[in-house]
């Protein structure tokens, strides 16, 4: 079993990211177990159906922004922008776009806004062919 870097009995949690498609079957037996008084697993996904969303999530600065939130906890946007050794301001649009994907939160702690995650991992689902084309796509 995967487990969080804080508390060794807590499951790894997954966000899955799916680009112009989404796991609905998975995503509907999880809400009929949970309507059913199941314990179930939890699952995490965001479907974007813009390439340019996908580019925010997977742009260098912004997973270093991530993992750094993940492994460090950092206070407030200033304090993630020292440990990224990044200027403030680059650091806080890149914190903005991330939330606006809803891949961050931000928790208000008086005058600061600490970012955080609820997930460990990001698995990254890209298919090739769109949901409307076969394999026979490629031999056009």
């Amino acid at each position: 079993m995967a487990t969080t870097g804080t508390n060794p009995t807590d499951t790894e949690r997954v966000l899955h990211i799916r680009f112009e498609r989404s796991n609905t079957t998975r995503t509907e037996e999880t809400l009929r177990a949970i309507d059913d008084g199941d314990d179930v697993d939890p699952y995490f996904e965001c479907t974007f159906h813009d390439p340019e969303q996908l580019h925010q999530v997977t742009r260098p600065k912004n997973l270093e922004l991530l993992r750094t939130i993940a492994t460090e906890e950092p206070a407030g946007i200033r304090e993630t922008a020292r440990l990224v050794n990044r200027d403030v301001r680059q650091v806080h649009r890149n914190l903005n776009e991330l939330e606006s994907l809803g891949l961050i939160d931000f928790e208000e702690r008086g005058t600061a806004r600490r970012p955080t995650v609820w997930y460990d991992t990001i698995e990254v689902d890209l298919p090739l062919f769109g949901p409307n084309s076969g394999s026979d796509a490629a031999d056009a």
